[in-house]
């Protein structure tokens, strides 16, 4: 087992320490990787109890869904390349009573993760507050990792966003300013680099079915999501994966896919609590959504594995 820290502070340097770039830039084949979303430690027992701000005072029971979690992840065969969390991991907003609490308990949990499986985190609003500052971002960073960076895997190349950036940036403009700056770099290196694929991680969904939907809580505003669709499309990003809506959702824009995934913790709408299976071939990228039930008893479904074994 890695030392506990070095597992939750791999994205350092606005890149993952867990890939060696240089072996990363060739595609090699069909690969996937498992995304989770919103473990979201109290949140259940705060929505149960009706208050979201302090009623997060217990969190057994995503303690037992993040277990499942895990343990459905390191039975998989072969593994995953990696496991993204796309953000609120705790419910605790920064400085309030549990925080400190409620994440050490999901590094208790994520900790057992099978090492060979990198664990990447994307920030959440949750994880930096609805109106990020640079000092609650700083103390996320301190606890997980960069807040934004990319890395490559097998051809492929990953680009993690701080979406609270695009949410509310009033307390720290010149943050939202340096993430777009690199974001503008890191698009260029891909378009010289030829890679296979891009995809973005993100916690907030650009819309959750329709690109032109109206702006509310679960999406961005849209003036703001016209410019970034629009810059990803130019890009050839095939597809952005999030969470934050606690339940699944998704469509598309020119070519873009927008994934929402629902939650490993606390379930809005009607789906089970589950993580993603995405696989990544040649042509397409192509994605599950399994309960955590189903993950656990049966594993990926035979035509995913079909996917992995063809060699291109």
């Amino acid at each position: 087992m890695a030392a506990e820290g070095d597992a939750f502070l791999r994205a350092r340097g606005r890149t993952l320490t867990a890939f060696r770039q240089d072996d990363e830039y060739q595609w090699k084949g069909p690969f996937y990787f498992i995304q989770g979303a919103d473990p979201q430690f109290g949140l259940m027992k705060a929505w149960a109890v009706g208050d979201t701000n302090s009623g997060d005072d217990e969190w057994g029971e995503e303690i037992k869904l993040a277990e499942q979690a895990v343990h459905a992840i390191n039975k998989l065969n072969p593994k995953p390349k990696f496991f993204v969390l796309c953000g609120d991991l705790i419910h605790g907003m920064p400085g309030t009573q549990w925080r400190k609490d409620q994440e050490q308990d999901l590094k208790n949990v994520l900790k057992n993760t099978d090492q060979d499986i990198p664990l990447v985190f994307v920030s959440g609003n949750h994880d930096i507050g609805n109106t990020p500052t640079r000092e609650t971002i700083d103390n996320y960073c301190k606890n997980w990792g960069d807040d934004y960076f990319s890395f490559w895997v097998g051809g492929v190349f990953f680009l993690v966003l701080n979406s609270q950036l695009y949410f509310d940036s009033s307390k720290c403009p010149e943050l939202k300013q340096a993430q777009d700056m690199w974001l503008n770099e890191q698009l260029a290196i891909a378009e010289k680099h030829k890679c296979k694929h891009i995809i973005v991680f993100q916690h907030i969904p650009l819309f959750l079915r329709k690109p032109d939907e109206d702006h509310d809580y679960f999406n961005l505003e849209k003036s703001v999501r016209q410019e970034i669709m629009e810059k990803f499309h130019k890009a050839g990003i095939k597809a952005v994966f999030s969470g934050h809506y606690h339940r699944n959702a998704g469509g598309s824009y020119r070519g873009l896919e927008m994934v929402v995934s629902s939650a490993i913790g606390c379930q809005l709408g009607e789906d089970t609590h589950g993580l993603r299976v995405v696989v990544v071939t040649d042509e397409k990228i192509v994605h599950r959504y399994y309960s955590l039930n189903e993950l656990n008893s049966q594993g990926i479904e035979k035509e995913l594995l079909d996917m992995l074994a063809k060699q291109n």
